[in-house]
């Protein structure tokens, strides 16, 4: 993100980085039509990632009697949020700075985001709904952990708590004028906010929820692979307004940030589909898919920083850790992320917000590093941000998710999971085979 980010400049011989706090951009109160037009069309194509990208996505891959039940999920947390994010979440994200943890209720109910209010170079309206789309596909992407198992009632809770306490605070910490921010934590479009977060938050839902019935001796094939190679692209389709839209202006660094975002989602699906191919014998559509969702998260929190060279290392380095942690791993240690969300987005969001810290150097064809500052020194307070975001998420998901196991139940019942969660939940079907 532009704002509240200490963030690289490219075309500055890799010399300057300026801190770009929410209180200078505002100082620019001349809108910018390109740059709003941009952020209109990138806004609309991060609400298509969830809906119905990732709804697709993940649809495809859970058994057909959960279909309808995961893009219910992501259609109700996308209405969810919206709500929220209106009322108080967008104030705590981008409000005035408390201690650099959270921002202040000052903005609840968008109080002062009028047709006059300006952000950088685009109207606050614009910003706000840049960033809210964020807010939605995160909490979505947790879906993939604990998937085909979890009430819906609960996930309404969960989601609602979590983005409260977990997703925002996190994102002001980085993007709001929070402390990761000013201590020079470089995530572009979200590595740690968006990515790690998830990720961490899927691993210990799946860990706290535990197995779904019958797994791993059940076989639990994908209902509609077809459904997850459509849903795949227009994740990357999507990821344009994600990784590109995050400078917050029509310029060169926008540009560099989608072409970094083409050659690493391609590099990682081939990375990871070669991997499988040399342990298995066989490339699948699944994990080339997969591969590309990996690559596309590793370049986020890079995106605005590295280069081309860098975009193809960050793409090989994520297709592999992302292939050995979401098959390899995963099965070795016996718990059931059900769709790899800790696999792709915990892990891919760790390699790319770790590989940020070293190809953002100019040597590497990078933006360059702030004055005085080594790669190791940047690479420490990438590690300080992955390490922060890690702790605090787990903790706190973990005591979301206990108390309202304790108050209303997390899991559904066990013929509720047999009888699939679209017509148990939702008296539903995805598809009819009748």
């Amino acid at each position: 993100m532009k704002l509240a980010l200490k963030k690289v400049c490219f075309g500055t011989g890799g010399a300057a980085l300026a801190l770009a706090l929410p209180a200078i951009a505002a100082a620019q109160d001349a809108i910018d039509s390109g740059d709003t037009a941009w952020m209109l069309t990138s806004t609309a194509l991060v609400l298509f990632m969830t809906i119905p990208g990732l709804s697709l996505f993940y649809a495809g891959m859970v058994r057909a009697k959960n279909a309808l039940s995961v893009m219910m999920q992501c259609f109700a947390i996308t209405c969810v949020v919206t709500v929220l994010w209106v009322v108080y979440l967008y104030s705590l994200a981008f409000g005035n700075d408390v201690n650099g943890f959270v921002g202040d209720l000052g903005k609840m109910f968008f109080n002062g985001v009028g047709t006059d209010a300006v952000q950088g170079s685009i109207p606050e309206t614009v910003f706000s709904m840049f960033q809210l789309t964020f807010a939605i596909i995160t909490p979505a992407l947790i879906i993939g952990a604990f998937a085909e198992r979890m009430k819906f009632s609960a996930l309404l809770w969960f989601m609602g708590l979590w983005v409260t306490f977990v997703y925002a605070p996190i994102c002001h910490w980085v993007w709001g004028g929070g402390w990761l921010g000013n201590m020079g934590v470089l995530d572009f479009a979200g590595g740690t906010v968006v990515h790690i977060n998830a990720g961490i938050a899927g691993l210990v839902a799946a860990l706290v929820m535990g197995k779904r019935a019958g797994y791993p001796g059940t076989p639990m094939k994908p209902s509609n692979l077809v459904l997850t190679v459509v849903g795949a692209g227009m994740l990357w389709v999507g990821w344009f307004g994600f990784n590109a839209g995050s400078e917050l202006a029509a310029d060169g660094t926008a540009g560099m940030a989608m072409a970094v975002t083409q050659i690493a989602t391609a590099t990682a699906a081939l990375a990871w589909m070669f991997s499988e191919w040399i342990s298995h014998g066989k490339p699948s559509a699944l994990g080339i898919a997969s591969g590309a969702v990996a690559g596309l998260v590793a370049i986020t929190p890079a995106s605005g920083f590295v280069g081309p060279v860098g975009a193809l290392v960050i793409g090989v380095a994520a297709g592999v850790a992302c292939y050995l942690a979401a098959v390899k791993v995963k099965r070795a240690l016996g718990y059931d992320d059900s769709l790899d969300a800790f696999g792709v987005h915990g892990i891919g969001g760790i390699v790319g917000a770790l590989l940020t810290g070293v190809f953002v150097s100019a040597r590497f064809g990078g933006a360059g590093l702030a004055d005085g500052v080594t790669i190791g020194a940047q690479l420490g307070k990438q590690f300080v941000g992955v390490l922060a975001t890690i702790v605090y998420c787990g903790v706190v998901s973990f005591v979301i998710l206990k108390i309202i196991d304790v108050v209303i139940g997390l899991r559904a019942k066990e013929e509720a999971e047999e009888m699939g969660l679209d017509l148990a939940l939702h008296d539903e079907q995805g598809y009819n085979l009748q």
